[in-house]
């Protein structure tokens, strides 16, 4: 008896308007189908194939990031390309997915466009190296992108990218801070205008309002997506136990690689999943739309 996987029958043309029946062929090929089938019977066809033919930009690819490019891979997102320029560090292996023994000092993008090749192997990924700024957003953000996912903990390059990304019109799903928290279940999706308990959320908020023009008005929206938690953060003590108080102004209270919030996976790793969950949600609704609401977007 064969062992042989068979591919589930393709729909015939018939049965499905033409655009759709000839995407569906495509989608379909041996390799992919068996490694996303799984997707597709998911989401279904028409979405399925918008996410093979989609580019998804991820900036940042740390203790968010790198968990939202893997979710994207394991998607069948067809392009990805990954914006960071830091290196693996040893006190990243808490939280951050490329964090191993046999990575530290490698760039981290490079370390992650190597472990999509081993998911996707048709994959169509681009690492650079690079940190974005207000200055250079240009240069790093393709124009072709369907979506972008923003996993920087900069104040201004994080209001800097958003308010690129709004006026071209490229959809953008913005992560909050997830240091210092400990409950997975807080993590919510809500517009940017309503996040509450995240400091660097309101930061970035004050600083759209003040350098990009975006509305002063609390009753509007910025029409931004953005994953954040309303856990009340917890802060590192200078006699080394944890505490509910923010430290004074002379105290770390940055993630990052020496000192500050604490960070685990399974917090940081939901924030990245849910992420990318937004993203496909949006791929996939954009690939049910009649052509017509496509064509005016």
């Amino acid at each position: 008896m064969s062992t042989t996987p068979s591919l589930p029958p393709v729909t015939p043309a018939s049965a499905e308007p033409a655009s759709a029946g000839t995407a569906f062929n495509d989608y379909a090929s041996n390799d992919y189908e068996f490694r996303f089938g799984g997707i597709r019977r998911l989401y279904g066809q028409r979405a399925a194939t918008a996410f093979r033919h989609a580019h998804v930009v991820v900036v940042g690819v740390g203790g968010v990031g790198s968990w939202s490019v893997e979710a994207l891979a394991r998607s069948g997102i067809g392009k990805l390309t990954l914006i960071d320029l830091d290196d693996v560090c040893v006190s990243n292996i808490n939280r951050q997915l490329h964090a191993l023994d046999g990575t530290i000092g490698q760039p981290k993008v490079e370390v992650l466009a190597e472990r999509c090749r081993l998911i996707a192997p048709e994959i169509d990924i681009v690492a650079d190296t690079a940190f974005v700024t207000p200055t250079n957003l240009a240069e790093r953000i393709p124009e072709d992108a369907d979506h972008v996912v923003d996993a920087i903990d900069s104040v201004i390059a994080k209001a800097a990218l958003i308010a690129w990304c709004k006026r071209r019109k490229i959809p953008i799903t913005v992560t909050g801070a997830a240091g210092g928290q400990t409950d997975p279940t807080r993590i919510q999706v809500a517009d940017l205008t309503r996040t509450e308990h995240d400091p660097l959320l309101s930061k970035v908020r004050s600083r759209l309002r003040r350098d990009y023009n975006f509305s002063r008005n609390p009753k509007r929206r910025f029409s931004v997506e953005c994953v954040y938690s309303d856990e009340q953060l917890v802060y590192p003590g200078s006699d080394g136990e944890v505490c509910l108080q923010k430290p004074g102004s002379g105290d770390a209270t940055r993630l990052d690689c020496a000192s500050g919030f604490g960070a685990a996976t399974f917090v940081t790793g939901t924030f990245g999943f849910v992420a990318a969950s937004k993203v496909l949600e949006r791929l996939a609704k954009k690939a049910n739309q009649p052509a017509t609401q496509k064509e005016s977007q």
